[in-house]
């Protein structure tokens, strides 16, 4: 095994989820308003929904997916699914949720790129996350397409027991067991350890948010526009005001008259 696959697939794991926890926290501790998302759905929301909603479902399958199929020891899915069975699976599966992704990835990427305000409001790590997301979902299915010259189930196997093997310590097993694999199974799996270095600096921190806080929050009492409360409000106190004086009529000086008062002479 050479140092430079035990360096890329047996250390930089471990290097990149310690940069993810540490800049996770470092981010959460000092820029808590930084924290989000920053949706533009407010500045334009032409087919928003629809690449957002195609984008996430693609996503969170594939996610789940890679969780499941690394992390389950072939041990335990041999008793209900064989190895070729599962990497079939994985490739029907990954190949469909995978093209969704693909379609709501492009859309929200062609969005940010040339709808006016959407672009003035964004930053370079906002594309730049996208493109690199672009970039690991098409290595990711083409994957697939490498995985139709052996469907024995046998590279699936090793890639679950690189996984594994980083889960339990064992650097120098894991490498050894991608140095096998092809080329393209190598980039992918380097470039979604990338991910993790650059989760805490991007918008991809949203991904392990939740509102946890609005459970103990206070209730908001919401009014709406025009509607006047039932219960009036309570009037202020006014503050001083000086007392006013009356203003005394003018008195006519002996020998003249006024506009309203007759000589009598």
């Amino acid at each position: 095994m050479s140092d430079f696959n035990f360096l890329l697939f047996g250390v930089y794991p471990y290097i990149a989820l310690a940069i993810c926890l540490i800049g996770s926290w470092a981010r959460f501790d000092l820029s808590q308003y930084s924290w989000k998302a920053g949706s533009s759905q407010m500045l334009s929301n032409n087919r928003m929904r629809l690449a957002s909603n195609l984008f996430h479902v693609g996503i969170i399958f594939i996610l789940c997916g890679h969780f499941v199929g690394l992390l389950m020891p072939e041990s335990l899915y041999h008793y209900f699914i064989s190895s070729a069975d599962k990497q079939l699976l994985a490739m029907v599966s990954g190949g469909f949720f995978g093209i969704l992704c693909l379609i709501g990835l492009v859309m929200l990427l062609h969005r940010r790129l040339t709808d006016a305000r959407v672009r003035a409001s964004s930053s370079r790590s906002d594309v730049m996350i996208l493109l690199v997301l672009l970039a690991q979902l098409v290595l990711g299915l083409l994957t697939i397409v490498a995985s139709t010259g052996h469907l024995d189930g046998s590279v699936m196997v090793l890639l679950g027991t690189w996984a594994q093997s980083l889960v339990t310590l064992q650097p120098v097993k894991a490498a050894g067991a991608i140095e096998s694999v092809s080329v393209i199974y190598k980039l992918h799996v380097f470039l979604g350890m990338t991910l993790f270095v650059l989760f805490p600096f991007t918008r991809l921190v949203h991904i392990v948010s939740a509102p946890v806080w609005y459970l103990g929050r206070r209730y908001q009492i919401v009014r709406q526009k025009g509607v006047k409360p039932a219960v009036p409000r309570a009037q202020r106190p006014r503050g001083y005001e000086a007392p006013v004086r009356e203003t005394a009529a003018p008195v006519a000086a002996p020998g003249y008259t006024t506009a309203r008062t007759k000589n009598p002479a």
